[in-house]
């Protein structure tokens, strides 16, 4: 039980928990204005405004960087992270969501699909304006908590 206490009483991983879980009820918030329906699965889902992996990050570098300094080696490595991290929901991610949604439209479009008994997932990455949002509220949630 005290490595719960203590775990909770961590700023670094506590922040980030709330970042993560804003970012993600923004997610569905912005389902419910947007496309007038309710959708819990955007709660643990990815890709979406804000992005969730982007505040995540971005809120434990801020973490570090006001409790370790902003130039000790944690700050340093946290921040190299959330930089990867960034890249790949923007880029790689992205990409990969665009690729699903071609493949979705050829397979389903053709005969003989009844092999094929779901779509693959589209929504995976984050336009850059996304993935800045989610730095911006990482960041201020961790000026705030942190």
């Amino acid at each position: 039980m005290e490595i719960v206490k203590v775990m909770l009483a961590n700023k670094v991983i506590v922040v980030p928990v709330i970042a993560w879980f804003v970012a993600q009820t923004l997610k569905v918030i912005n389902v419910i204005l947007f496309e007038k329906k309710l959708d819990f699965t955007r709660f643990i889902g990815s890709g979406g405004m804000p992005s969730s992996h982007s505040s995540y990050i971005v809120s434990l570098a801020t973490a570090v960087g006001k409790i370790q300094g902003v130039g000790s080696v944690e700050f340093g490595i946290s921040l190299a992270v959330a930089f990867i991290v960034m890249y790949d929901a923007a880029g790689i991610r992205r990409a990969a969501g665009k690729q699903a949604k071609v493949l979705n439209k050829l397979v389903f479009s053709q005969e003989g699909r009844e092999n094929f008994d779901e779509n693959l997932k589209e929504l995976l990455g984050h336009s850059p304006f996304e993935v800045f949002m989610g730095a911006i509220l990482g960041f201020l949630l961790a000026l705030c908590f942190a």
